[in-house]
């Protein structure tokens, strides 16, 4: 179908056929759903008709080739048009094989591998039926209190930026002529990762320098990928929600970026125009929200109820409806959906890739790679042979999928103990809970004391229940819970090697930890294969290689924190600095306990001088920066090697190391790679005072290391 046959379906519309492109409303409002429920009182309070949803644009959270398909073929018989459905989902970090959860993910700095997820994610959920995936959200956050943060990929907007071009080449690929591929939906806009407080929903206020600079970037590389929708932010931004915000979406969005695409709200968050104290009613906020061009209302009934009062009483311009329309009629023509409503939906193919041995075997290999070694006193790996305690509340647990996790099964999990029992005999594992989450009793407590006493080195699995994380899941203290707490200095005191895995969401505060365990694994969520996978690093099979995307706060008092900070006028470590009078807190560093990029290996990497091809570059020609970097263990392992700037001098204050560049390599037990960087003149830009993006000449330095903080540094002179 053409643009024009678009143009002449839009003149075949009533009011009430294109206000119904604009509603999404969740699967149980549509006949053909498994289980409508009691949707009757829904339909009631939203004021919603069964005759509204025929003309309905899409389908919020609906799977399953089966019931997709009813879904689709009721709405087409009765629908007068035949304009087929959009079926939407949050397909975040997999379908039915759950990978490791996003900032996981990046902790891999493995673009290709994090592609990989997206692709087997878009093909198990397109032949279920999804034709959009509420993905990649690349929110930038410096902010560990905030639940979130589990679904970005961390503080940096260079590594976050690559990621969000991974995760859209994924699940999009070729998504016209592919019908294994689905739509890419970028969210959350913008600068949702930075709520007052870490608290979620709450207040965004920033400079538009900083917006720029720091938050915008991710979203822009998303769309500069081919990104297809993108979704509004809960938050304000200079004080206008998101969902109402022209200047955020006509101006910037769509004027500056040239976005065409669809532009969805996210839950309620139309309605939500209201208690923000931006709209007096429904029908305010609706106004507001299409002047935004917010296309699609999701989960609220404004536009429904309001938005062809708007158009006749002439506070809307009807034009403003129908390009709304026409983006979205776009979308479904891109897809295939007018020539077949059932794209890509098979239950046959459905049976076949779900949960393939392909698929968790890049599951497994993905949540290794995601696994960071955080401390190591030569206890591990673990040696098969060994009598092995394994106790905590997540010895045993399913609930290791992580949030946005919904079309996994705990059926499907596999858990730490059978992993474990993939490596070790059955009658040298002890296993004991040994407490809850957040609660325990003295019975769980001595079980796990008998357990360990039977065993040479013990193994506590620690963490957050998955509710604790995630969307909601803010939390002011991010420490274990204590009961756990008590549990790891129990099995301290027995004067055994003891190792801490950590199943979370976000960086914690693990100065206890870190006090009682001889080793420390930052598992994550780690996914379906978590279980195979944090064996396979345990007793050796896989050497760990992931490095931190978001620093590890020494307290939360540091927060927000994050490596690529700014120098104050007083900084603390100045050649001429005062005792008192700096930038410091009296209790507490100023540093994070693990910085941004950092991991250990069971194998050790040594850098090697650091040389420039010169000690100037012109803007027209690249800087080559070489190291050399070796392997002095006895294990052949993986380093991510990174490449950071700073910029001594500018027009607004820099921060003391930006990550420009990474490359991971693989090496032998005694073998040595030169590591070679290319740097340009296009790397060196950011946003001056008045905004405009560009480099400056003047004198720079450049680092490389395994980390933000550990790396050897050169310094060249930018010249005209």
């Amino acid at each position: 179908m053409t643009d024009v046959n678009l143009n002449h379906l839009l003149e075949k519309m009533t009011i009430e056929e294109k206000v119904g492109q604009l509603v999404q409303l969740a699967t149980p409002f549509f006949k053909g759903a498994t289980d409508r429920g009691e949707i009757t009182g829904p339909m009631v309070q939203m004021n919603i008709s069964e005759e509204d949803i025929k003309h309905t644009g899409s389908v919020l959270g609906a799977s399953g080739a089966k019931e997709t398909t009813n879904i689709q073929r009721v709405h087409m018989e009765e629908n007068r048009l035949g304009i087929p459905l959009l079926f939407m989902s949050d397909i975040v970090h997999g379908f039915k094989t759950i990978f490791p959860v996003p900032l996981a993910i990046s902790s891999s700095w493995d673009l290709d591998l994090a592609e990989k997820s997206a692709a087997i994610a878009a093909e198990e959920a397109a032949a279920s039926g999804v034709h959009v995936t509420f993905a990649p959200m690349v929110d930038l956050s410096r902010e560990p209190r905030w639940g979130r943060v589990m679904e970005g990929t961390g503080e940096d907007p260079h590594l976050n930026s690559e990621f969000a071009r991974s995760f859209v080449r994924g699940f999009q690929g070729d998504f016209e002529n592919d019908h294994s591929k689905v739509a890419a939906c970028v969210k959350h806009f913008a600068a949702y990762g930075a709520p007052e407080a870490g608290r979620d929903y709450n207040t965004v206020d920033m400079s538009v320098w900083q917006l720029r600079e720091n938050y915008l970037p991710a979203y822009k590389a998303a769309l500069d990928e081919g990104c297809e929708m993108v979704m509004t932010a809960f938050n304000i931004l200079n004080g206008v929600p998101s969902t109402g915000n022209e200047e955020l979406m006509r101006g910037i969005l769509r004027g500056e970026w040239g976005f065409e695409g669809p532009l969805i709200s996210d839950w309620g968050a139309v309605k939500e125009l209201i208690p923000h104290g931006v709209a007096e009613d429904a029908k305010q906020a609706a106004e507001k929200a299409m002047k935004a061009s917010v296309d699609i209302e999701m989960m609220t009934s404004c536009y429904t109820n309001h938005v062809r009062e708007l158009i006749e009483e002439g506070t809307l311009e009807e034009a403003i409806v129908d390009e709304a329309v026409l983006r979205i009629l776009r979308l479904k023509k891109k897809l295939g959906l007018f020539e077949n409503p059932y794209r890509g939906t098979s239950e046959e193919k459905e049976a076949a890739v779900i949960l393939s041995e392909e698929n968790r075997k890049t599951a497994r290999e993905l949540a290794s790679k995601s696994i960071v070694l955080l401390k190591n006193d030569e206890v591990l790996p673990l040696d098969s042979g060994q009598k092995t305690a394994l106790v905590g509340p997540f010895s045993t647990s399913t609930d290791i999928l992580g949030p946005w996790s919904w079309g996994g099964s705990s059926e499907d999990t596999i858990t730490v103990n059978t992993g474990f029992l993939n490596h070790i005999k059955k009658e040298k594992l002890f296993i004991s809970e040994g407490c809850g989450i957040e609660e325990g009793t003295e019975g769980q407590l001595q079980s796990a004391l008998e357990q360990a006493e039977k065993a040479e080195v013990i193994v506590v699995a620690l963490g957050e229940h998955s509710d604790m994380s995630g969307e909601a899941g803010s939390r002011a203290d991010i420490r274990i819970p204590e009961v756990q707490l008590d549990l790891l200095r129990k099995m301290k005191e027995l004067g055994k090697p003891v190792v801490a895995v950590l199943f979370n969401g976000r960086p914690l505060d693990l100065r206890e930890v870190i006090e009682n365990a001889d080793a420390v694994i930052e598992a994550w969520y780690p996914g379906t294969e978590g279980g195979n996978a944090l064996a396979d690093i345990i007793f050796g099979k896989v050497n760990p290689s992931g490095k931190l995307t978001m620093s590890m706060p020494y307290s939360v008092g540091q927060v927000p924190i994050y490596y690529n900070r700014y120098s104050t006028g007083r900084p603390k470590n100045a050649p001429d600095a005062q005792v008192r009078y700096v930038s410091q807190y009296l209790d507490i560093p100023n540093e994070p306990l693990y910085p941004f990029g950092y991991g250990l290996s069971y194998s050790q990497f040594e850098y090697g001088e650091l040389t420039l091809s010169s000690n100037e570059m012109k803007y027209d020609e690249q800087l080559t920066v070489t190291t050399t970097v070796s392997n002095t263990g006895d294990k052949a392992g993986d380093e991510v090697v990174q490449l950071y700037i700073r910029d001594l001098v500018g027009d607004v204050v820099r921060p003391l190391r930006e990550l420009k560049d990474f490359k991971k390599i693989s090496l032998e037990p005694g073998e040595s790679e030169e590591v070679i960087f290319q740097l340009n003149e296009s790397q060196l830009r950011y946003y001056h005072a008045n905004m405009e993006h560009k480099s400056d000449a003047g004198e720079f330095e450049v680092f490389v290391g395994t980390n933000s903080r550990d790396v050897r540094s050169q310094t060249f002179r930018l010249v005209k």
